[in-house]
């Protein structure tokens, strides 16, 4: 294929040079006005990589769930989900991680690379705690660099757009989905119809 960039020079060629704020913008620490961006964050990408292959997670909470510990560190509780644990088995194997930070209403990201652990320490486990309800493990991110997108993505799709929400019942249920991908040995109307409350009680 002919038409197939193979080199970081073609690509530069192509692209151009960096303008200036794109590369000032970037930092090797959380800086207060990038930490007011996290503390405000409902909902962040976790993407991770392991011998299997790449893994890009959803992780949502209250704005704020992504705890700063220090300029250097930021702490991501790991609630229930459905047991695949794919994020923490790459983290095991290989700990350099990408978030991506999304604020509802807001133009602009946030992103963070760093490098990860998987702690069980008791005291930050209860830390946690929201009903009484402890993650199982805490992922803490040494920091390597962070930095800002611009708006560009989010205005393009207008993400934030109630007029350009779905409207429900217009794609696959996720009982639908399953049914499908299991010859209806699984999902269907009766999961649809459960799930809601299912969801509800187990959120911790």
């Amino acid at each position: 294929m002919s038409h197939i960039i193979t080199s970081v020079s073609e690509l530069e060629s192509l692209y151009g040079e960096v303008n200036t704020a794109s590369l000032r913008k970037e930092t090797d620490r959380i800086m207060p006005t990038y930490r007011a961006l996290i503390e405000a964050a409902p909902f962040v990408a976790l993407a991770t990589g392991g011998p299997e292959g790449l893994d890009c997670s959803p992780r949502g909470d209250g704005p704020g769930f992504v705890r700063v510990q220090d300029e250097k560190t930021l702490l991501l509780p790991d609630r229930r989900g459905n047991n695949r644990i794919d994020s923490l088995k790459n983290i095991v194997r290989d700990p350099r991680v990408a978030l991506l930070f999304l604020i509802p209403g807001l133009g602009e990201t946030l992103r963070v690379n760093g490098r990860a652990a998987i702690s069980v320490e008791p005291a930050l486990l209860e830390s946690f705690s929201v009903e009484g309800k402890p993650p199982r493990t805490v992922i803490a991110i040494a920091v390597d660099a962070v930095y800002f997108q611009c708006a560009r993505a989010i205005l393009r799709s207008e993400l934030w757009n109630p007029a350009r929400h779905v409207p429900r019942g217009s794609l696959p249920s996720a009982g639908q989905m399953l049914a499908a991908l299991t010859d209806n040995e699984a999902g269907g109307e009766a999961y649809d119809k459960a799930l809601p409350e299912r969801q509800r009680s187990t959120l911790y």
